[in-house]
């Protein structure tokens, strides 16, 4: 009988399942990341390029359908499959790409908890380049956009108070003294934030390790600035990457109903003409 999916694992049950052909271990992460892929990554895995295999970087959008289908296909993954993706930065690709499963309805996927920099400590590790499977027939349905929020989806709602928005980046892009982590190349035109949106950074979510916290503790992250299951919450970063990392927080591990995530992000909002911005510093 086959296992509950469940959308975080841990290391003792990843072990358990390195030769069970029904589950697909996949890393996810930027271009930087794959020589480090080759030096040690889950046995048997698959590597995912975030930039070049899940956006679409002429129009600035998620991965289309087709080409979905055939990475899929490629890594050897059928529409029973169970992905478990992993990475670095705390998973903060991996969570793209779990995202981006669920906007095409992906019934059976995880993550790793605590990405690529937990399992390094846990093993085993195999080198080399990404393993080989057999391709597969894969179909998926069309893009949905109930777990996706977009600008004009907030802008007419910027004083509404069932509209809860968390911008999960660092103080200093909050207040606007910085528009882009250093070394990273998509920036906005200005900084600061969308008005009325509560700083929670993503990394308050996970230990030192990378692993998440316990739920009361992110539970009560949340709910002391107002984020509460009983509003519509909208999470947004940079490019969407971290804010998939936080919208997988509240919409899988604390079960919020109503949570999208807003992918066009700083990078659109802070360089479009006459979008309102705040930039008052964190108190």
């Amino acid at each position: 009988m086959r296992e509950e999916t469940t959308a975080l694992v841990d290391g003792d049950w990843a072990r358990r399942h390195l030769d069970d052909p029904g589950v697909r271990f996949v890393e996810v992460d930027a271009r930087r990341s794959r020589r480090l892929f080759e030096l040690g990554h889950v046995p048997g895995a698959v590597y995912w390029d975030w930039a070049e295999e899940l956006c679409d970087p002429i129009r600035r959008d998620v991965v289309g359908r087709e080409a979905l289908t055939a990475l899929l296909s490629a890594s050897g993954i059928a529409n029973d499959t169970h992905i478990v993706f992993y990475g670095d930065d705390s998973n903060w690709w991996a969570a793209w790409a779990y995202w981006v499963l669920k906007l095409y309805a992906w019934p059976r996927a995880s993550l790793l908890d605590g990405g690529r920099a937990r399992w390094q400590e846990t093993g085993p590790l195999e080198t080399g380049d990404a393993a080989i499977h057999q391709a597969t027939t894969v179909e998926l349905p069309e893009l949905s956009r109930e777990l996706r929020a977009f600008r004009n989806d907030i802008l007419p709602r910027l004083h509404d108070p069932d509209l809860a928005l968390v911008d999960v980046r660092s103080p200093a892009e909050y207040a606007g003294t910085l528009i882009a982590p250093p070394g990273m190349s998509e920036t906005a035109q200005r900084g600061g934030h969308i008005p009325g949106a509560m700083l929670v950074p993503w990394d308050e979510v996970v230990r030192p390790d990378g692993t998440f916290k316990d739920p009361s503790e992110l539970r009560a992250l949340y709910e002391r600035v107002g984020v509460t299951p009983d509003r519509d919450v909208v999470t947004y970063c940079r490019i969407g990457e971290r804010s998939s990392h936080t919208w997988f927080v509240l919409h899988e591990l604390l079960a919020y109903p109503r949570v999208r995530n807003y992918d066009g992000s700083w990078t659109e909002w802070g360089s479009s003409v006459g979008m309102p911005i705040e930039r008052a510093p964190v108190e």
